[in-house]
């Protein structure tokens, strides 16, 4: 309460409502596995990764869908093709862990300036090199070893003393042999390439000049991956090279997009940097080659590392390793157990939803399945049969892909919670993209299955290609259905998240009753809309924070304990029509 201490008249705010609850969201996925190209999540020195609201955005940071270099050999790049199946099956936001094949490598240049031999390189100090920022081997097609392609610019713009005299400090003016650092607005220039500046002074304020500059394109296997104009070749210049390009450019999108690095030598100067980059030329390609995406397949720890970054992702609810069942080492049982653990992590609030491994028969998914059993986890069963997209480019292209279920299925997940509920089974939804399946799952097959958690995806005449189960890997009936498990994580995120107010308020029955009124109005939204059972809302739930739910040693020590309780809803998965015959003249 505030103090009173002078007669006056005193006005204050105050809220005669109860705090509210908003429901947290369930769409935003995260996947984990090796890309063309992009910023690398596991480590020590992994980043967190961007948010990317469309398969653009991916094809910005991790490339596109152009096959990996893993071991000497073309890989199908499964993440790009898994993001792609999200964003097309409905789904809208994503998290990309980057892990790296074992041995990977960046691909680097030579001394751009170097000497042609047998003259020796440049020291440290003296040389400009081009290094890719991540490693990785995806290759320019038609171009084996080679990685990216640097395209150097001379950009020139025709001006006058007089005008020159208004560009930024840093800008480099060229007149016939003489360049020239301008200084500032009506500033003399910073420095020169003349001995002194007898050449500038002489020169009258319309007198032609040229502004100089740097233009850069990045040419990767899925297209061209930056572009930069208007680059400055001092340190003052407010887009230097040096720094726009440099290890840690002060653009942090710069940092996760662009895929090279400047490495500028501390005894270059400006004219030194723009002789060494373009000498006279107008343009200069230059070449990086040497990058692997591997030796063989990520390891445990990297999958590891790198799911627990995504920890910090509050907003993620889904998560998947698309493309991890296909490599023999880590096994897929070992990846499932990493996915499982973290979607189990206290607090964490996720699903994994889990592949099979590629040309599996209906006994050896059982086999799988007798690894596992979680309440948090989700698999999926066969691979998916889509169109190739490099086939329209490389005829040495399959024209027919399969791919893991993983991608599609958690746009489906994001589909169906954004158009109807998390409440409502994903299931009896059509997979987007899909031409076939690896293998048709039939009927006794899937009788088979089912019960034991192992969701099929099948072929139905007429009704196209669906996702026909909805079932965790729990052997617990209670937390059998993915929406009732789902639905649960919603709650207990949403109450989390919309409760954190009460922490250390008086533990008395003001509190309780706040609280109580607060879940009250939540769950009842929740009723209203159709997420939970019961013609009312006492049969639908109930919120009990009094002193039958706490003791006195309770509340000694700090604890206020709230118990709820829901009537959720589950799926119709056995639909059950009786007939029977009856008589003319009998009577219902």
């Amino acid at each position: 309460m505030p103090e009173y201490l002078a007669p006056a008249v005193y006005v204050e705010e105050t809220s005669f409502r109860s705090k509210s609850i908003e429901g947290v969201g369930t769409s935003t996925a995260a996947f984990v596995g090796a890309t063309a190209r992009g910023p690398v999540s596991a480590g020590t020195t992994g980043v967190t990764p961007p948010l990317l609201t469309s398969f653009t955005d991916f094809e910005l940071y991790y490339g596109g869908v152009d096959d990996l270099a893993i071991g000497g050999n073309a890989a199908i790049n499964f993440l790009a093709h898994a993001a792609s199946a999200f964003f097309a099956n409905g789904g809208g936001r994503l998290y990309v862990a980057r892990i790296l094949g074992a041995g990977a490598q960046a691909a680097a240049s030579g001394p751009v300036n170097a000497a042609a031999p047998p003259a020796p390189p440049p020291a440290a100090a003296d040389a400009i090199s081009i290094n890719a920022r991540f490693a990785g081997g995806s290759v320019l097609p038609g171009q084996p070893g080679i990685n990216f392609s640097v395209r150097l610019i001379r950009e020139s713009l025709a001006s006058s003393k007089r005008l020159a005299l208004r560009m930024p400090a840093g800008t480099m003016v060229g007149q016939g042999t003489d360049f020239f650092i301008m200084g500032g607005i009506g500033n003399a220039p910073l420095a020169t390439t003349a001995a002194n500046l007898t050449a500038w002074n002489a020169l009258a304020d319309d007198a032609p000049v040229t502004v100089l500059s740097l233009g850069v394109e990045v040419t990767a296997s899925s297209g061209v991956a930056a572009e930069y104009s208007g680059l400055g070749f001092h340190s003052r210049h407010p887009r230097y090279a040096g720094l726009v390009l440099g290890a840690a450019p002060p653009n942090a999108a710069d940092a996760l997009t662009n895929p090279i690095v400047l490495v500028i030598g501390a005894n270059i100067t400006a004219f030194t940097l723009r002789a060494g980059l373009l000498g006279t030329a107008a343009e200069r390609t230059v070449t990086l080659s040497g990058g692997s995406d591997g030796t063989g397949a990520p390891a445990d720890a990297d999958y590891s590392s790198a799911l627990n970054r995504l920890l910090a992702l509050e907003d993620v609810a889904i998560v998947a390793a698309p493309g991890a069942a296909s490599f023999a080492a880590p096994t897929p049982a070992s990846v499932n157990q990493m996915l499982i653990g973290h979607a189990e992590t206290r607090r964490a609030y996720r699903i994994a939803v889990l592949d099979s491994p590629p040309s599996l028969e209906p006994q050896g998914v059982r086999d799988l399945k007798s690894l596992v059993d979680s309440k948090y986890a989700a698999l999926y069963y066969p691979w998916i049969r889509v169109s190739n997209p490099l086939a329209a480019t490389d005829p040495t292209q399959s024209r027919e892909i399969h791919l893991p279920p993983s991608g599609f299925v958690c746009g489906i997940y994001a589909r169906n919670d954004i158009q109807r509920s998390v409440s409502k089974a994903p299931a009896n939804e059509v997979v987007t993209g899909a031409l076939g399946l690896q293998r048709d799952v039939r009927f006794g097959e899937q009788e088979v299955l089912n019960p034991l958690g192992i969701n099929c995806i099948r072929a139905l005449p007429n009704r196209g290609i669906r996702v026909w189960g909805a079932r965790t890997l729990s052997s617990d009936p209670e937390w059998k259905y993915v929406n009732v498990r789902r639905y649960f994580l919603y709650l207990e995120a949403s109450i989390d998240r919309g409760t954190q107010w009460a922490v250390f308020e008086n533990n008395g029955e003001r509190l309780w009753a706040n609280v109580r009124t607060t879940v009250s109005d939540f769950l009842y939204n929740e009723w209203i809309s159709g997420s939970l059972l019961g013609t009312t809302p006492k049969e639908a739930f109930f919120v009990r924070c009094d002193r039958s739910t706490m003791t006195q040693n309770d509340l000694d020590n700090g604890r206020m304990i709230c118990l709820i309780g829901v009537a959720a809803l589950k799926p119709a998965e056995f639909v059950i029509f009786r007939i029977g015959q009856k008589t003319a003249d009998s009577r219902d």
